[in-house]
């Protein structure tokens, strides 16, 4: 529309040039038809517009915003119309404590007070989008920096709101998934009061105080010496119960020899290893005794 305008001042120009007697007044037509030409120029270029792939546009006329939107590709509008330009795609707003991670620069986390009246550092990222067929409620109701009005001051709104009913620990452990799934309900009714659509909450961090991290660190350490020597314990009794079988089972074979050999036996199994020493490739002289006593083996050199 501005290039209209310029083409409207060069043609109002160039009928004043024509209607004054300088020297100048000549080129008065060329002038006008080149208004002409800028302000059919301008028209043209005002009543197409092309939305982009993802955006939305939403028109305003005259301060006054039009229901109907403005989908990805060309169209033509009225060229005294102006567009606004949403984006209708997933966009995240992280808050963090990490400089260098959230939209805004520096410490951006949230600091929130628990049950048990300690600061809890907490970082989160929003992800969400714009419902497109709201965008013109959005724009006539909050503005184009949804943002800083909504996006943001809901979050963390939401954030001190629900971590007063829990305690610091549970937040950090227990807690989390049941604080997360009671802020996120919170921010999705919220933002669908405004034409926005909440998909994910994600709650990144939960920092305790430096006293608390150190108690339950002690705590934590103190369960797992206690594991180990319940694990030690466990061994020792095992190994004890294994010496215990070993020493029975010495104890119930020596049993068996006392009571179960014969003097029979023990001449039969003389005699096996006599026979056994005998068919030895070893060449031996062997003296047989009565019976009552080992042989005499004699070696040959």
């Amino acid at each position: 529309m501005f290039i209209a305008i310029i083409g409207i001042i060069i043609l109002i120009a160039g009928m004043v040039i024509k209607g004054s007697p300088t020297p100048n007044a000549r080129y008065a037509g060329v002038i006008k038809i080149v208004g002409i030409v800028i302000v059919v120029l301008g028209l043209f270029s005002s009543s197409v517009k092309v939305i982009e792939q993802g955006k939305i546009g939403v028109q305003s006329l005259f301060g006054k915003v039009q229901p109907d939107i403005l989908e990805s590709g060309l169209h033509i509008i009225d060229p005294v119309v102006d567009v606004t330009i949403f984006d209708a795609r997933t966009q995240n707003y992280t808050m963090s404590a990490q400089t260098t991670e959230g939209q805004k620069p520096g410490d951006d986390a949230i600091r929130v007070l628990s049950s048990d009246g300690l600061e809890v550092t907490i970082d989160i990222t929003v992800l969400y989008r714009l419902i497109p067929s709201k965008t013109p409620f959005l724009l006539q109701n909050i503005g184009p920096d949804y943002i800083d009005n909504i996006v943001r001051p809901v979050s963390r709104t939401a954030i001190r709101d629900n971590a007063v009913a829990f305690e610091a620990v549970s937040l950090y452990s227990t807690k989390r998934a049941e604080f997360q799934a009671r802020i996120q309900k919170t921010i999705a009714t919220a933002f669908a009061k405004n034409g926005m659509e909440l998909q994910s909450l994600l709650v990144r961090n939960i920092s305790l105080p430096a006293s608390v991290k150190a108690s339950i660190e002690s705590k934590i350490n103190a369960e797992q010496e206690a594991q180990k020597m319940q694990f030690v314990l466990q061994k020792e009794k095992q190994e004890a119960e294994r010496k215990r079988i070993e020493a029975q089972g010495i104890a119930d074979y020596q049993k068996i020899l006392s009571t179960g050999l014969s003097d029979k036996q023990l001449q039969y199994e003389t005699i096996k290893a006599q026979k056994e020493i005998a068919l030895s490739p070893n060449a031996k002289v062997i003296i047989l005794g009565n019976g009552k006593g080992a042989p005499i083996i004699l070696g040959k050199d």
